[in-house]
């Protein structure tokens, strides 16, 4: 018996179903684990010499936070967590081990429209050889506001491979403060690459990382 041919349109149909539900089954496991209202945009590596480890990146809510299983970079938020004029952004990060070279992580502000091909924020980040550094970001181009720079108040790993580092931004008239563990390493106006900090407030882990963060909060003067 021959068998009937399937109209175009009844097949065109059926393939979009078939991708729709591929498409879901591949982004549910990470939604069904992420904090209630957080969104995560990934950020694969480009470069050859300094790939991902793997191309999943875990965002679980976890004891009184949440953690961070990299696989690539990403940037964490909820648009509700929203900061205007003067604020303190804060919360702590518990590097779990150290990853086979440099990476940092850290606090996000000043964003806009993290999820686009236009996202916008600063950010500032500490890694696990002691360093900070303060970037700026307008789509796919980042800018130096400072260069990584050592500071004996960022906490390296201890011998069981953990450190813990409490980072804040604080936001006060045209100055920006930069604090690591109770400490400003830094500050900067509210100019040039920084003169937006109004927006929404988040995380950055970059790649190849294992971080838990904790007392994660946003307090409007």
């Amino acid at each position: 018996m021959g068998h009937k041919e399937i109209p175009m349109h009844l097949r065109l149909a059926s393939s979009s179903i078939v991708l729709v539900l591929f498409l879901a089954i591949a982004v549910a496991p990470l939604a069904a684990q992420a904090p209630p209202g957080w969104s995560v945009r990934i950020d694969r590596s480009t470069s050859a010499a300094d790939p991902d480890n793997t191309p999943n990146l875990k965002f679980a809510t976890m004891g009184k936070g949440f953690h961070v299983t990299g696989g690539p970079a990403g940037v964490f938020w909820n648009p509700a967590n929203t900061a205007a004029g003067d604020f303190t952004a804060s919360a702590t990060f518990t590097l779990t081990k150290p990853s086979g070279h440099t990476n940092y992580y850290g606090l996000v502000f000043g964003g806009a429209d993290l999820g686009a091909a236009t996202q916008n924020y600063i950010y500032f980040l500490v890694a696990q050889d002691g360093t900070f550094l303060v970037k700026h970001r307008a789509g796919e181009q980042t800018h130096d506001v400072q260069n990584y720079t050592k500071h004996a108040a960022v906490r390296q790993p201890g011998a069981d491979g953990r450190s813990i580092n409490a980072l804040e931004v604080r936001v006060a008239g045209n100055t920006i403060s930069y604090v690591v563990n109770g400490q400003v390493v830094h500050t900067t106006p509210k100019t040039g690459m920084t003169a937006k900090t109004d927006g929404i407030v988040g995380v950055r882990v970059n790649h190849l990382l294992d971080v838990h963060v904790e007392g994660f909060a946003v307090q409007k003067k």
